[in-house]
């Protein structure tokens, strides 16, 4: 079966300091800011709000994560929203971005250059490696690399099970019940 979606369009997260996080996504990361904006008066909150953060004219930056997919900050008034739980059912537990072995290599000297702590390079999947690590909002990310398929990393070929393993899981969906 093919999967009905291309990818990513965007994630959208949210952070309450937009200066600290463009700093970090640019400078740390890579990640060139491609659109920067506010929120257009009336959409934030009221009968027009179509699923944006309750607040008027905020900003909202996108960053090109590579391979044509975005990620995009909401900045949220301090204070006005707790810190979420990465943990929690509905959160978002870690964002993982694939990179070729030579740039997981320079991900890993940025962070040790900056004092940014992480953990890794770990070996995750078969001949998948990681490094974990927060950013200035407290959300969990991963530079992840297959360093045998270099420039060309094959993320499917990576975690493909044959349908007998896949159906080995699946039956113990029925057992939890």
């Amino acid at each position: 079966m093919k999967a009905f979606t291309r990818g990513v369009h965007h994630l959208a997260l949210c952070t309450d300091d937009m200066k600290k996080t463009t700093d970090f996504y640019v400078e740390v990361l890579g990640m060139p800011l491609v659109h920067a904006m506010k929120v257009p008066p009336g959409l934030g909150t009221g009968p027009a709000n179509r699923g944006n953060p309750p607040y008027e004219e905020i900003r909202h930056y996108f960053f090109d994560m590579g391979n044509d997919s975005l990620l995009a900050f909401f900045e949220i008034p301090k204070g006005k929203e707790p810190q979420s739980n990465r943990n929690a059912v509905g959160g978002m537990q870690h964002c993982a971005f694939v990179v070729t072995p030579k740039r997981f290599a320079e991900i890993e000297q940025r962070l040790k250059s900056r004092r940014i702590e992480y953990i890794g390079p770990i070996p995750q999947l078969p001949g998948l490696l990681g490094i974990y690590f927060y950013d200035p909002n407290g959300i969990r990310l991963e530079f992840c690399c297959q360093p045998r398929d270099g420039d060309d990393q094959q993320i499917l070929k990576c975690v493909r099970q044959t349908e007998a393993e896949l159906q080995r899981e699946l039956q113990t969906l029925e057992k939890k019940s």
